[in-house]
């Protein structure tokens, strides 16, 4: 559902993504590991075709964002801070104006609505402007948002980030019935440990390189590692006494 091949991306003479390659595949979860810096979000947004890059492949849901942008943005779902929501709108309003963007219609997104109510524990705050609501609600929204029109692809770019902690096991819950159900999950995150409970392979991306691919098993044997985590710093850790 998303293959990558030779990404690169460069802001005047800056390089920040050299030559990624990784896919992600109907029925699996694959989580983008690394620090704030990494070069994950410019990663997201170049599958998005929010940014242009330069890639030998770059293939979502079977389009490629550099050419259809528009179409690859109807079937994914992606969440990123703060982007795109308007403050005079209620949440609800907010369902029911991107609901008809990709296309449903007034019963089945009323459906959805609710379903979606009864996931993230929506309640009151549907009838509430974004303007007066928290950091946490505003990221709910965004979240809840993503999963409306049931895409095949999530991009799910640091989605717990300011959520209570019954809203992110709410999230973790749904990714893994989206894993379920077959859809193709990207899950970028500095937070390893949720990572290491949905993820099926791991990319960790480290000043703009992919320095590992694979299972976590893999990862920990081949670093030594109890955990994603230690196996992520031992990483690093070759990376820079490499470079030393």
């Amino acid at each position: 559902m998303i293959e990558v091949r030779g990404l690169k991306k460069r802001y005047g003479r800056t390089e920040v993504l050299f030559g990624l390659d990784f896919e992600v595949r109907p029925g699996e979860v694959f989580a983008l590991l690394g620090p704030n810096g990494a070069g994950k979000t410019t990663t997201l947004r170049s599958l998005l075709g929010l940014i242009r890059s330069e890639a030998e492949v770059l293939s979502v849901a079977g389009e490629d964002p550099r050419r259809a942008p528009l179409a690859v943005r109807r079937r994914v779902g992606y969440v990123t801070g703060g982007m795109g929501l308007y403050e005079r709108l209620t949440w609800r309003e907010h369902l029911v104006f991107f609901g008809r963007f990709y296309g449903l219609g007034a019963e089945a997104l009323e459906a959805r609505i609710a379903e979606l109510d009864r996931d993230f524990d929506l309640g009151e705050a549907l009838s509430r402007q974004v303007q007066a609501m928290s950091s946490g609600m505003r990221q709910k929204i965004l979240v809840a948002r993503a999963f409306l029109h049931r895409p095949e692809v999530l991009l799910l770019d640091e989605p717990t980030a300011a959520l209570d902690v019954f809203a992110r096991r709410a999230l973790l819950d749904r990714v893994e019935a989206e894993k379920r159900a077959g859809r193709a999950v990207l899950y970028s995150t500095h937070v390893l440990p949720e990572a290491e409970e949905l993820a099926d392979r791991v990319g960790f991306l480290y000043r703009g390189r992919l320095i590992f691919v694979g299972t976590l098993e893999e990862a920990k044997r081949r670093f030594g590692a109890r955990t994603l985590e230690h196996a992520f710093i031992q990483a690093v850790r070759e990376v820079e006494a490499d470079a030393a």
